[in-house]
């Protein structure tokens, strides 16, 4: 191969493996990260509280697509050139070993997030990729002979002769994009937790129920999974997953709406009214606000039944059909009224960035501009939560960083 000149902008996990990958294919070009900032590989560094969920243990790829509300139909080809399974093979030949949680996720056998950091920066050492801090690219022009130019203000232009845009989320450089003649789909918050005040999940931060559903009033959207009672309002898995699928209808909805809560999961009303009305042939003389029913925790059972009218007094025999009906649907049709979100940086995701119909995704090449690569979230590409994020990042960045380096 002949030697060229390869320009990752962006010192992020895409970016890296991007960069790594480009100077692994082609071993004579020069491989440079431009990054803006002092430090590289910042997301990667809180991602999973400091652990680095680095993926996620689905290994077969239109399964692993499922998890995209947006990029699902155009990750399936790039999943199956470089999915889970090569992550983790990937991460292993580097000597880092990952571990598989009950849940899925996976993380370093560290624990640690700072072991993903060095295995990353070290690949790339080992590559011969050069790190340039500092450097803010302020404007791309594209020469006649299909050189990629990034300017900078207080620096010497850079002449690419392949160009891996991997700057996530930034708005400053979506501007650049677009005046190049890309088009950025509207930017919008993924992954974020409701605000809601209410008194039945008022004194219940940190209770947790394993296996909810939540839906929202006037949407076909319904997401599964742990449920967590936070200060703020709700938060846990199943409303991560919800935002995520939700997140343009919820940001036209200024983030105000009615969300529909099943603490059971899947179990119906009808199933939940009659495991009620067994309680009352068994347990006629206990009181139902201290007999929590259902597989709910007593401190939420004790509030949904009071607000379904059931008093510390009463016993099961006392409680008529509309009760033991009110109860049912405090369980399974739980009403709560969304008044905003709350967003953590390790949970920031954003839905929006280059519109999809512009990327070749054999190549993640621009249909614009040859020459011009993306990897991660610059692109209108998010996941649910979980490490689907960061396996977007390295198929991404593998495949891109293959293919300017040819």
């Amino acid at each position: 191969m002949s030697s060229k000149k390869i320009v990752i902008v962006g010192g992020g996990a895409a970016g890296y493996f991007a960069a790594i990958q480009a100077a692994t294919t082609n071993p004579s070009a020069q491989v440079i990260i431009l990054e803006r900032g002092k430090d590289v590989l910042q997301k990667v560094k809180i991602s999973g509280g400091g652990r680095c969920n680095v993926t996620h243990a689905c290994f077969i790829p239109r399964d692993l697509t499922k998890n995209y509300p947006r990029g699902e139909r155009e990750l399936m080809s790039p999943f199956n050139k470089f999915a889970t399974g090569d992550t983790i093979d990937w991460f292993e030949k580097h000597g880092v070993e990952l571990k598989i949680e009950d849940d899925g996720r996976m993380f370093p056998v560290t624990d640690k997030s700072q072991t993903i950091i060095d295995c990353l920066v070290n690949a790339a050492l080992d590559a011969g990729v050069l790190l340039q801090r500092g450097f803010r690219v302020d404007d791309i022009q594209i020469a006649e002979n299909q050189q990629i130019i990034l300017k900078a203000m207080q620096q010497k232009d850079i002449v690419a002769d392949s160009v891996i845009i991997a700057t996530g989320s930034t708005a400053s450089f979506w501007e650049i994009l677009k005046r190049i003649g890309h088009t950025i789909v509207e930017p919008v918050p993924s992954l974020f937790t409701f605000n809601i005040k209410d008194a039945r999940i008022a004194d219940l931060a940190g209770l947790s129920v394993p296996m909810a559903s939540v839906e929202m009033s006037g949407s076909k959207i319904q997401t599964n999974g742990p449920l967590l009672v936070t200060h703020w309002g709700l938060s846990g898995p199943a409303v991560l997953k919800f935002s995520a699928w939700g997140a343009r209808e919820l940001s036209e909805k200024a983030y105000q709406c009615t969300i529909k809560v099943n603490w059971r999961g899947i179990y119906t009303q009808a199933e939940t009214i009659e495991e009620l009305n067994d309680a009352k042939l068994d347990n006629p003389r206990q009181q139902p606000v201290s007999n929590p029913q259902c597989g709910i925790p007593t401190r939420l059972w004790k509030t949904l039944c009071e607000a379904a009218g059931v008093t510390k007094e009463q016993n099961w025999a006392d409680l008529n059909k509309k009760i033991i009906q009110a109860i049912a649907t405090q369980i399974t049709d739980c009403q709560f009224v969304v008044n905003g979100k709350s967003t953590f940086k390790e949970e920031f995701v954003t839905a929006g960035g280059v519109s999809l119909k512009e990327v070749d995704f054999k190549t993640f090449e621009s249909k614009i501009h040859k020459n011009l690569f993306f990897a991660g979230e610059v692109l209108d590409i998010d996941a649910v939560t979980g490490g689907f994020n960061f396996q977007a990042a390295w198929s991404g960045g593998f495949i891109a960083g293959g293919a300017a380096a040819q």
